[in-house]
């Protein structure tokens, strides 16, 4: 059997939300409530399953979605239309831009929560 990831808990403030503002710009569906997790699967099977935290602060993670240039222009469309802040770069230093990366294309935006989202349409280290 290979390896795979199959899924990974994401602690929000409100899992709910959290889960609808991930699902909607990447043009998902928020899954029924399993357990005490809210999940949106990614299509390749694997799940962010979205928890309320304990009232504490959130440790911002990251997660980068790989996607074609289609769902990039999709996708991209709806966080300009949410009119949400984004970053050609990971620290947040190149503020409305876009990247180039490995000839592809690339961009970050904020969760509610802090959590770092990016998508990418080459994967690091593809280009020549």
């Amino acid at each position: 059997m290979s390896i795979e990831l199959n899924h990974t808990i994401v602690t929000a403030k409100d899992k709910k939300e959290s889960a609808r503002f991930l699902a909607e710009l990447l043009g998902l569906e928020v899954s029924p409530q399993y357990g005490p997790f809210i999940p949106v699967t990614i299509p390749n099977g694997v799940t962010l399953d979205y928890a309320d935290g304990d009232g504490g602060p959130i440790a911002p993670q990251h997660y980068a979605f790989l996607v074609s240039e289609d769902e990039f222009d999709a996708i991209f469309g709806r966080i300009k239309d949410r009119g949400l802040t984004y970053w050609a770069d990971p620290y947040h230093q190149h503020e409305g831009e876009t990247n180039t990366n490995d000839g592809g294309r690339g961009v970050y935006w904020e969760d509610p929560d802090g959590h770092n989202l990016e998508i990418l349409t080459r994967p690091y280290g593809s280009g020549d």
